[in-house]
Order: C-alpha cells, then structure tokens, then sequence
C-alpha cells in the first residue's frame, strides 16, 4: 500500500492537465500502466537495497546521471603523443617520397615501384596512428573506431614489411642477374609481385572487421585490442618469417658483392694501388651500409614480433606502447634509409628545390645499393 501511494501521488502533473481531453477510461489506463511501471522498479530496487528515507529516487538516480554525464575521453600519454607526432612525421615525409617518384617519368624501374610501394605503406601506417590518438583521447572510443585503426595499422605495416621483403629481393636479383635485369618484364613482375602484397595485406587487415575480434569475448584479447591473441599471434608469426627471409636475402647479397668484389681486385692486380684501394674503400662503405639497415630493421620490428606472441590481454599496456613505437620508427625510418638515400631520388629532390643549381645534370640511371 505504501508503495502504491508513494507511486501515485508522484504520477506526472503534466499528464493530470490532460485529463479534460482524454476519457476517463483511458485516464485510468494511464494511471494504472504508470503505476504498475513504477511499482515495478521500486520493488527491484529494493531488492537491490534500496532505502525508502534515503531520499533517492529510484528509478533514475542522481549518480548515476551525473556519471553518465561525467563520462569523458582518457587522459593524454607520453606513448600516445609520440605516436601521434610520429603519424605526423610519417606521414609528410613519405608523401614527398611519393610525389616525387609518381611525378618523375624517369623513375619507373622496379626499385622505384618497390620505393612507392613502400612510401605508400608507410603513409598509411602514418595516418593510421594519427586516427588511433584522434579516436583514443579526443572523442569517445567506439568499436568501429578500434576495427578501422587496428584494420589500417594491420594492412600498412603488413604492405611495408612485404614491400622492404622485396627490396631486398630486388638488390639480389640486380647484382645476381646485372645484365638482364631492370627490363620491361621485370618492371611487370614487380607490378604483379606489388598487386599481390597488397591484396594480401588487405585481406589480413579486414580480419578484424570482418568479426575476428575480442569486442564479444575480452578474454581472448591480445596485447593490442580489439586483436584477438589468435589473430596476433599468427600474425607476428608471419612477421617473423618475413624478417628471416629478408636477412637471408641479405646474406646472399653480401655473398654476391664480396664474390664480384673479388672479381674486380683479381682483374686490377695490374692496375695502380689506388685502384684497388678505392674499390675496398667503396666496398667497405656498401657493408657499412648494410649492417645499418639490417639493424634498423631488425630493431625496429623484432620486438614488437616476439611481444605479440608472448603477451596477452593482462599484461601492461605500457610494453605493448614500448615495442609499437619501434615499429612505427620503422616507417619513420624507411623514407631515409631506402628513398632518401638513393641518389637519383635525391637528385630530384634537390632539382625541385634549387632548379637553377641542379638544372643541368637530369640523367637518371637506376643504381644498385647494397
């Protein structure tokens, strides 16, 4: 009785002054209705430990509503603003590299495919991380707004391990087969090598969307949500294939440039020693060379590679942010020690800069970097 008093006398003002326009039957109906209504969260409420003399209102309480209302975005990161600023770069620099390639007709030899290839992945692994701190700490995170980054960082960096896979492969085959290669079939092979790198970075990246997520069951998280543990696992495990392939490449182009640096000093035993010299001082450099891209690239995706296989949804998000960035310095990294660093690249690059000063020297040949 106390329970139906208290829920009619509370019945809604508003809906008593309409009683001249609505029948009595009618009125009633609505009196009852509410009131069953009301009734009805009350007494769940109680159930729950609900107090009459607390004063609260039950149905709609105060903190609750202030909670909700009070919802906000979480607070900003040193990880999180370093992706960001690292998306940025990324993102500008791998555009230059982009542009200048597309723009050039001269480049179009299978290394400057590769190079595009590449910039491209690396621009959107960029603008992959500056959506994840868009959507992470300036509006409210949704599900689709976790689906489309993880998807995109996926298929970017997926495309730019792939890509640097076959610019390794390209410099082996180009001192390997020195004659033959740069042909136009070797251009259309690396068109169909790069169509197929991308289909199959896009199809590993809509894993996520296409419902291969921990959003229904968080227990089956990985270290980097919403990926499941599955998903990463297999993922990084490719990742790890594709780095020993890459240095096996590696290695035989070591084998290949030491065998024709042989070939060279056998050929100029006759030749003045400064000959000799320049070309182990030339040889040197190319080794030196090497050995640092190797470790950039070892560097920056072991880590990241071995964390995704060992970690789960419990561990500390601080190490899945410590082995990310690595990966991101990667295609930071990769405009500067691929495109930058070619000669003929850069030489445009400095053309469109100071056409006067460079203006009178536009012959490109594509070269072979070890």
């Amino acid at each position: 009785m106390l329970v139906t008093t208290f829920c009619c006398d509370s019945f809604n003002s508003d809906l008593c002054q309409t009683a001249g326009r609505v029948p009595e039957d009618g009125l009633a109906k609505i009196r009852r209705c509410w009131c069953n209504h009301r009734t009805a969260m009350i007494l769940n409420a109680s159930e729950l430990g609900w107090d009459e003399s607390s004063g609260m209102d039950p149905v709609f309480p105060l903190e609750q509503l202030e909670s909700s209302s009070s919802q906000t975005v979480p607070s900003l990161t040193m990880w999180g603003v370093a992706l960001c600023v690292s998306g940025t770069v990324i993102t500008a620099e791998n555009a230059i590299v982009i542009t200048t390639i597309l723009a050039t007709p001269s480049l179009r030899a299978p290394v400057f495919l590769l190079l595009a290839s590449l910039g491209l992945a690396d621009l959107l692994a960029g603008v992959a991380l500056i959506l994840h701190f868009l959507f992470q700490f300036c509006v409210e995170p949704r599900d689709w707004s976790q689906l489309l980054t993880s998807g995109l960082l996926v298929t970017s960096l997926t495309a730019s391990l792939c890509s640097l896979m076959g610019v390794a492969l390209d410099r082996y085959l180009s001192l390997s087969h020195a004659l033959t290669y740069g042909s136009g079939q070797s251009r259309r092979r690396a068109a169909i090598l790069l169509l197929l790198v991308w289909l199959g970075a896009c199809v590993i990246g809509a894993g996520p969307a296409m419902g291969w997520n921990c959003l229904e069951d968080l227990n089956s998280c990985s270290v980097a949500p919403p990926l499941t543990r599955t998903y990463l696992s297999l993922l990084c495990s490719g990742f790890l294939v594709v780095v020993v392939v890459t240095l096996q490449l590696y290695a035989g182009i070591c084998r290949v440039a030491r065998r024709h640096a042989h070939a060279i000093a056998t050929q100029r035993h006759f030749l003045p020693t400064n000959q000799p010299y320049a070309s182990r001082h030339s040889t040197g450099r190319g080794f030196s060379r090497l050995i640092l891209v190797l470790s950039v690239f070892v560097g920056c995706w072991m880590p990241f590679s071995l964390w995704g296989l060992l970690g789960d949804a419990s561990s500390p998000p601080l190490y899945t942010y410590a082995t990310l960035v690595p990966a991101a310095g990667s295609s930071l990294l990769n405009p500067i020690l691929y495109s930058l660093r070619n000669k003929d690249i850069r030489k445009v690059l400095l053309n469109a800069c100071c056409p006067h000063r460079y203006s009178h020297n536009t012959n490109i040949q594509p070269p072979v970097d070890v």
